[in-house]
This record gives structure tokens, sequence and C-alpha cells, in this order.
């Protein structure tokens, strides 16, 4: 079945708004500073959607609520963003954008350590695997002997943002996407403001390549995307929608390559294959037990439909009679 024209195209937009984060933070480095960097792409980001939330309209949080929305925007806008800077500064940008999706990964590890959840010997055979193909990664990158031990910090902002994903999916019930996400990213915002000094400096001494770069990273990455992803999720199942996520490295290669003339050496793109078919493997099962779940609800039903019918009299001659 095909999608709506404009599903996909939010589809595609999101794609190509979260593939160029990698070469915009890149080219950002230049200039800023890891904390700067992340500050002035989200000042950008929180005027954005200040626009939104007046245009839309939005509702004032719940007093009890705060501390969960500021530690959603800890989690997915200061500690994600200002460790995911530090770290890209030792890495690719399609390296990065690759090491982003280990997220699923860390997802497992958090749902069996702190939720209790049961996990399954092939949900952690492929969590395994998966950080295999992490350590291929690195070593394809710069090589063991360049490797700068900073560039694991990619996957402590992978860890940052599957907490994040957890919070949201125990608490999204009580507010909108819109809502989620305005709060967020203006709690987020204000929480690093603590790297306010010296912020001018940077901007005023940076070229305009780069402030021009840095606007886009805080309008589509930042903002932008966010509103996109919300609108596929509400058109679309859950399953489908991941999907599109896994376009993400492939596509912020070519970007790269494009933009930056970077190369992707073949050992990352190995890795790259790990790592997303270590997640693909991961969501299936997921899919597969929701789809036997689901016939197995039908054969019960049928069943007791089956004894239903069963148990009902037989007409009786008489009762066909005029």
């Amino acid at each position: 079945m095909s999608l709506p024209i404009k599903l996909a195209a939010a589809m595609a937009a999101v794609v190509l708004c979260w593939a160029y984060s990698p070469i915009g933070i890149h080219i950002g480095l230049q200039s800023y500073s890891p904390g700067h960097l992340a500050l002035l792409r989200f000042l950008i980001a929180s005027a954005f959607m200040a626009v939104i939330a007046l245009c839309m309209g939005i509702g004032l949080p719940r007093l009890r609520d705060v501390p969960w929305l500021m530690m959603l925007g800890f989690f997915a806008v200061v500690l994600h963003h200002v460790v995911l800077n530090m770290g890209q500064r030792w890495v690719s940008p399609g390296a990065s954008s690759v090491l982003a999706q280990t997220a699923p990964l860390f997802s497992t590890l958090i749902a069996a350590l702190f939720l209790k959840e049961s996990v399954s010997r092939w949900r952690w055979s492929w969590v395994a695997v998966g950080l295999a193909g992490v350590l291929v990664v690195i070593w394809a990158d710069k090589g063991v002997g360049e490797f700068r031990p900073e560039g694991l910090l990619l996957l402590l902002a992978a860890l940052s943002w599957s907490i994040y994903f957890a919070l949201q999916k125990h608490y999204c019930n009580r507010y909108s996407p819109l809502t989620i996400v305005c709060y967020m990213i203006w709690a987020g915002t204000l929480m690093l403001c603590v790297y306010w000094p010296g912020l001018k400096e940077e901007v005023l001494n940076a070229p305009a390549r780069v402030n021009g770069a840095v606007l886009l990273l805080g309008l589509f990455p930042s903002a932008l995307a966010y509103l996109l992803w919300g609108y596929v999720l509400s058109h679309t199942q859950i399953s489908r929608s991941v999907g599109v996520m896994y376009l993400i490295p492939p596509v912020a290669m070519v970007m790269a390559a494009l933009i930056l003339g970077s190369k992707v050496s073949p050992g990352v793109l190995l890795g790259a294959a790990i790592i997303v078919g270590s997640v693909i493997a991961m969501s299936r099962e997921g899919a597969a037990t929701a789809i036997s779940d689901t016939r197995g609800r039908k054969l019960d039903c049928d069943a007791v439909r089956s004894d239903v019918i069963a148990s009902k009299p037989a007409p009786t001659e008489a009762a066909h009679r005029p």
C-alpha cells in the first residue's frame, strides 16, 4: 500500500533534517565550542518553537510535571547535544550518524536493568552484534592508533537519547506531542544558558558560512524535524515509521560527501550495516510478537464463537412451520 504524498514528503524531510545534523555540527565546531554550539542551536530552535506555539496554541504544564519536563530537556537537549558535539570533534560526520543509531541497543539495556522488563536471548544476541558493529565503525573511521577515547562520547549521547525516549513513553499521554516538544526544548535551552558567557564573542567572530550552518542546524534538525516526526507518528504505525530512521546514516554519508567532500571507508559502511541490521533484527522480534499475539487473540475469538454456535439448540421442525 503506497503512502500518501504528504506523509511520504514528511518522512523524507525528517530524514534530510536529521541527516544534516552531523554535518552542521562539523561546520559549527570550526568556530564554536561544544557548549556554545549547543546553546546557540537551541536558542534558534526555542525561538522557532515559540512562534509555532503562538500560532497553534499550547496549554500550560501542571506544576507537578515541571520536574519531568526538566528531565526531558536535560537528557534530550543538554546531555545529548553537548556530549554529541564533544564526541564529533574526533569522529567523522558519517561515522557519527552511524553511532547515533545505537540508541535502540541502549534502550534494550535500559529496559532490562532499570525497567525490569524481560529481554529475550534473541535481543541480547543482537545487542552484542550491534556493539561489535560499533567497534568496527570506530576502528575503520580513524583507526585504532588514531582513535581518541573522546569519540566514545557519541555512545553516551545515544544512551541519553534512549533515556529521553523511555521517559517520554512513560508520560506522553499527559500532553500533546507539540506541547512536549515545546517545553522540552525550552527547558533544555534554559539549562544550556550556563554556557552563555562568551557566546556573543564567538557569534561575532564566526564566519558567515559557519553561522549559516548553525542557523540551519537550529531550524531544521532541532525544531522542524520534531514537528514533522510528530505528524508522521500520528498518521502511521510506529513500526512502519521507525524504519525511516535506518535511512539517516546513508543519506548523511552522501550529504557529507557532497557538502564537506569527506570520504567514507568501506569499514565504516560495514559497521553501519552491522549496527542497522542488528536494530532491524530486534525490531522484527517485536513485530513478530505483536502479530503472534494478534493471531492468538483471533484464534481465541474464533474458538469462543464456535463454542457459542455449537451450544445453540438446533432449530426444530416446528420452528420452520408457517
